[in-house]
């Protein structure tokens, strides 16, 4: 597939990068990618990736991703007749996605999240998982992720999934 063409970058945070000056409106967030995004991807917990317009190294948005798992119970019937029979099932979680507030109503956040789901999917080709998970914190942010089709767990329904076959589809080869 080839890559639009624009001047955006969706890139590996770095020590570059201008954490301090990031707002989204959301001060877990923002406290989050200014104190504790770079710690996280050095020991290896979750991998931040950000948003910048280079030459700047100001950060626009940004998510994280992460190995994680879910109980199988918690996945609708249809799907898991389909799967293995493990009582947990390897996932990537979109753990955290936020755009600064001056960048609001660009589209960046469907932009983050595409990257991230590509991202992903690219992952799974070499290590397993079955599909994105994401935690909703609230209303707004889960009417997000259902209008890209992310599903509710059974047991948590604030808990989105959307299957790797489902993903890759939105990126044909």
């Amino acid at each position: 597939m080839p890559k639009a063409i624009t001047p955006y970058r969706v890139v590996p945070l770095a020590k570059s990068h201008e954490r301090g000056a990031f707002s989204c409106g959301s001060a877990p967030l923002d406290r989050y990618l200014q104190q504790q995004a770079r710690q996280d991807a050095e020991q290896r917990v979750a991998a931040s990736f950000v948003l910048t317009e280079p030459p700047s190294n100001a950060i626009l948005g940004f998510y994280t991703l992460s190995a994680s798992q879910v109980m199988a119970d918690e996945l609708p019937a249809e799907l898991t007749k389909k799967l293995p029979r493990y009582p947990q099932l390897p996932v990537t979680l979109l753990g955290r996605l936020a755009v600064a507030q001056t960048q609001k109503g660009k589209g960046f956040g469907a932009f983050l999240l595409m990257d991230a789901l590509h991202r992903s999917l690219t992952a799974a080709a070499e290590i397993a998982a079955m599909a994105i998970v994401v935690n909703a914190k609230d209303e707004a942010t889960e009417a997000f992720y259902q209008h890209f089709d992310f599903r509710p767990l059974q047991q948590q329904p604030t808990r989105l999934f959307l299957p790797m076959k489902i993903v890759a589809g939105l990126f044909p080869q």
